[in-house]
């Protein structure tokens, strides 16, 4: 009997779940980020405290699995992950249970893990200098200041006028020093795994930004853009297949989350008297790791002066780093555009980065002087200057183009000048793209009304043109022009008077506008 039930036992163990540990992923072992920009933003700077676009991020990492249910611990996620959407693949037996780990190693987050928990006070006497420690339990913070418990009783720690200190015995092991998501999983037996983690995360945005050179033809320029993206979070992702999305997704609004960085701890003193005497006390900062510096070997230094004591020895010159390849074309994602960057990037921490997203050369311009009539102009006003491009690949252009700002420059006297900059919004292939740039005082419009009736009112529309050579006028007209002219464009509820004025000269329109009774 004693044998039977000790078989039975072993048997009874050989079935019970093994129970494993934790499993931590420190690092993606390749990592692509697509970023969204802000909902409803097509044009403003990007917000350099936290941007208020997202990006879609895929992990490729690989795990060792023990037998039986364990935690695996994704270190280094986006700062912003939004942990529902996550979707974690690759797993043997799926997935249990997600967990966003939103507490993160910080002196705030200290003071929290360690709440009703006993530390070390470390104080230093200003004028003798001699340290004293003492125990002490955190009673309540790290919101508003700590109130600490010691032999004396309870007080605001940072109000004593010592420099003073909390020292921990331990970093908790609930508190990660990066962004981490962990789940639950369970394997059969101990295996090696390639997972695939993807999800949304808040904090990134990007900008496109434009740069245009006018040759000196003054019916062509040259233009480049700048791909601006803008990651707000704590954590880095180097070496990064980069892509963006332009148009605007429908995106549900999202109820703000809190950011899982702690901070730092903000502790605040009632003044006994003047602020001199008792200054505030910060506690010290976490003792970090000094920065490793990276060698790439004893090839890399270069002498760059020495004694000559002999003949110059002929070092051969090295070749030039090939150019970058030129950005691939848009794609269609929907209605939606992606742009890819064609070389692996760095997408830094709490930083942006500009890579090059298309160059054109040698785009077809037109330049118009432009006014629009809704009400009568009495005196003479500045028209806009205005360049005028067709996105299309007869004049040179031809692609995608997402909304961002563009800078303008021409050369006067051999010297390169910003002659004016333009906000332009999404523009597909085939649509006309307008740089309103700035007033110019050479190129004028008047309107006033001559006479009005209970259903007409006559107008008169003079333009001057003061430079010494023809320009041309692009006029938008949002009256109810009867009978409906021959010669004019309609565009919406408005009409398009193109005119051209001579050097030194004027030109007039007289139209009747049909009113609404």
């Amino acid at each position: 009997m004693p044998r039977l039930l000790a078989l039975l036992l072993l048997f009874g163990a050989g079935l019970a779940p093994a129970q494993a540990g934790t499993v931590v992923s420190g690092a993606a072992d390749s990592v692509s980020v697509t970023v969204y920009r802000q909902p409803g933003r097509a044009k403003g700077a990007i917000d350099r405290n936290w941007p208020g676009g997202y990006a879609l991020i895929t992990e490729s990492r690989t795990i060792d699995l023990p037998p039986g249910e364990s935690v695996v611990r994704f270190e280094g996620v986006a700062e912003g992950l939004m942990p529902e959407t996550a979707v974690l693949s690759g797993m043997p037996r799926g997935v249990k249970e997600k967990n966003r780990d939103a507490r993160l190693l910080s002196p705030a987050g200290l003071v929290d893990a360690y709440l009703k928990r006993s530390v070390t006070l470390r104080r230093t006497n200003r004028k003798t200098g001699k340290v004293t420690e003492q125990d002490a339990i955190i009673s309540a913070g790290p919101a508003g200041g700590v109130i600490v418990q010691t032999a004396q009783g309870h007080e605001a720690l940072g109000c004593s006028g010592l420099p003073e200190r909390m020292l921990y015995p331990q970093a908790p092991p609930d508190l990660s020093p990066r962004p981490t998501l962990s789940v639950i999983a369970t394997s059969d037996r101990a295996t090696r795994a390639t997972v695939q983690l993807t999800y949304l995360a808040e904090g990134f945005d990007w900008a496109a930004n434009y740069v245009a050179d006018m040759r000196s033809d003054s019916r062509t320029l040259d233009l480049m853009a700048w791909l601006t993206v803008a990651n707000g979070g704590a954590t880095g992702f180097p070496d990064a297949r980069l892509a963006v999305i332009a148009g605007q997704p429908d995106k549900r609004a999202r109820r703000a989350q809190p950011r899982p960085t702690a901070g730092p701890l903000r502790l605040t003193c009632w003044p006994m008297d003047v602020t001199s005497t008792h200054p505030r006390w910060a506690l010290a900062p976490l003792e970090m790791p000094p920065p490793v510096m990276e060698m790439t070997g004893a090839e890399d230094i270069v002498v760059s002066a020495q004694r000559r004591t002999h003949r110059a020895m002929a070092m051969p010159v090295a070749a030039p780093a090939p150019p970058p390849p030129p950005p691939p074309p848009p794609e269609d994602v929907g209605d939606l555009k992606l742009y890819r960057v064609p070389v692996r990037v760095d997408v830094s921490a709490n930083g942006q980065k500009q890579v090059a997203l298309l160059r054109q050369a040698g785009v077809k311009v037109e330049r118009l002087y432009a006014a629009t009539v809704h009400t009568a102009i009495e005196e003479a006003q500045p028209m806009t200057l205005r360049l005028r491009v067709q996105n299309r690949q007869a004049d040179g252009l031809g692609i995608a183009l997402p909304s961002g700002r563009v800078a303008l420059f021409e050369e006067a006297g051999g010297i390169r000048l910003l002659a004016g900059e333009a906000d332009i919004g999404d523009k597909a292939e085939g649509e006309r793209v307008d740089y309103d740039l700035t007033q110019s005082a050479d190129a004028r419009i008047v309107a006033r009304i001559v006479s009005e009736s209970r259903k007409t009112r006559r107008w008169r529309i003079g333009l001057s043109n003061a430079r010494p050579f023809a320009v041309t006028a692009e006029i938008t007209i949002a009256h109810d022009i009867h009978p409906r002219p021959m010669n004019m464009e309609r565009r919406g509820d408005s009409w398009i008077w193109r005119a051209l004025i001579p050097a030194n000269d004027t030109v007039e329109l007289g139209y009747a506008e049909r009113l609404a009774r």
